[in-house]
């Protein structure tokens, strides 16, 4: 059988309707966009009562959400946070910057999740907070690593960057740690026009605090509420809302987020169905999704034999005009995190898994066929070289 025609297959698209443009564009003609609106006030609603937590935010990033966690947890010099090593710059900076250290810890090489065997080893008497990060919208090991925050007396921030619409025993992941992070990046499954996040606040936390440091750590809503008769700097803050213009896209998506996770979970399995026999000859791992996890289908990943294999197919299948690509390379054996972290215990996955994951494009503009002719070329290309 002859291989399909060369085509372009990109690595991500992000789900686009022209409805969200055509009122952005209204709203912003109408000069709107410095005061607070609906569609604002609007998506935190649906996120707190989605992920049924006790407030969400709307913030600027998903950067953002995990420094005002960080904040609200008061960590700071001389205090120890415990991460995988294997994640976004962003779940160490917000630590690192805070003057505490960032503690990596090695991950499972099934999910690419922090090991939580390995989180008492990792705890000292600095130690102030978990970070789990939920890779490819799977959960992390959340039962284990709630027993011993509560045990140690550590704060739970969840990096569910890759999470939104994702869950574990039917809770949103994201709403069971202290706080949980969401982004909308453009890389992510829903999005708000490129940047974008949201700290969720769980049941127990000050939420008095929440709206001191949201707003540069004024009391300007209660200003403007009319609680106080002054406006005033109360604590340190930061500027930690999002644009208007940007929630009017976020809520279109948040209205379509079932159906676009339907569709994401969809081509997830038909990957794994059509790559499932072919992976098991060449020595290929697929995914895991443990029990009790529902994912998003954020990410569809292989872990190949090894780095040399994984080069020769993302060349091979660019070559075809197929995306395909890496992901982290580890923090700990980056400049600033030799400098800022450490790595506790020993480094058995980490550092493999990041030299052997490949990521297949996956969106919910892709058809069957396109994913027919990323499977064709694959098996192709591994047969050969794995």
């Amino acid at each position: 059988m002859s291989l399909p025609s060369k085509r372009h297959i990109p690595f991500n698209r992000p789900f686009s309707a022209r409805s969200d443009l055509v009122e952005a564009a209204n709203m912003i003609a109408r000069k709107k966009t410095g005061s607070p609106q609906s569609y604002l006030t609007g998506c935190e609603s649906f996120i707190r009562e989605a992920a049924d937590v006790a407030a969400a935010y709307l913030l600027p990033s998903c950067t953002q959400a995990l420094e005002m966690a960080t904040l609200l947890a008061g960590i700071g010099p001389g205090d120890e946070v415990i991460m995988p090593s294997f994640t976004f710059a962003s779940t160490a900076n917000v630590v690192a910057l805070r003057g505490a250290t960032p503690v990596f810890i090695d991950i499972r090489p099934d999910t690419c999740n922090l090991d939580a065997s390995l989180i008492g080893d990792a705890i000292t008497a600095r130690t102030r907070a978990i970070i789990p990060v939920h890779y490819a919208g799977v959960a992390c090991e959340m039962e284990p690593i709630m027993a011993l925050a509560a045990q140690a007396g550590l704060t739970i921030i969840e990096d569910a960057a890759h999470a939104v619409f994702a869950s574990w025993n039917g809770r949103a992941l994201g709403s069971i740690g202290h706080f949980g992070a969401y982004s909308f990046h453009y890389t992510k499954n829903i999005t708000s026009g490129g940047q974008g996040g949201a700290l969720l606040i769980n049941a127990g936390q000050s939420l008095e605090a929440a709206n001191l440091v949201r707003e540069n750590g004024t009391n300007r809503g209660a200003f403007l509420r009319g609680e106080v008769a002054h406006y005033e700097w109360v604590r340190p803050g930061g500027n930690f809302t999002m644009s208007e213009a940007q929630a009017i896209l976020l809520w279109h998506k948040l209205q379509q987020g079932s159906d676009i996770t339907e569709s994401r979970v969809a081509a997830w399995n038909y990957y794994y169905r059509g790559l499932e026999s072919t992976c098991a000859r060449a020595g290929i791992a697929l995914p895991h999704v443990p029990p009790g996890c529902q994912h998003n289908g954020h990410i569809f990943y292989v872990l190949l034999p090894s780095a040399q294999a994984r080069k020769e197919v993302i060349d091979e299948l660019k070559a075809v005009g197929i995306e395909a690509v890496s992901h982290y390379e580890p923090l700990h054996c980056s400049p600033a995190g030799r400098e800022v972290g450490r790595f506790n215990g020993p480094d058995v996955h980490t550092t493999k898994v990041a030299s052997t994951i490949l990521r297949l494009p996956v969106h919910p503009h892709m058809s069957r066929d396109d994913q027919d002719y990323v499977m064709e070329h694959f098996t192709r290309v591994v047969q050969r070289c794995c």
